[in-house]
């Protein structure tokens, strides 16, 4: 009995995509990137802060009114239904 061995080339089975910054299509080397400059100009952004999370400041009433609720969810799960 004789088998064969099956070898998939996955990189030529990816999509390429567009680069996120400039929209020309991805290089491989630089995925998702086309490019290094685009990689860099993406990384740029990150490091001075053009990409960031949102954040939502809370007070100390919101804070009580939070952990109101967390305790009367707890309250709800120890019941039996």
């Amino acid at each position: 009995m004789v088998m064969a061995m099956v070898v998939i080339d996955l990189a030529s089975k990816r999509k390429g995509g567009k680069c996120p910054v400039c929209s020309d299509p991805g290089a491989e080397r630089y995925r998702p990137f086309c490019s290094r400059r685009c990689a860099d100009l993406d990384l740029a952004k990150w490091l001075n802060g053009s990409y960031s999370v949102p954040v939502v400041e809370l007070d100390e009433g919101d804070l009580e009114e939070l952990e109101a609720s967390v305790e009367d969810d707890g309250d709800l799960r120890e019941k039996d239904y």
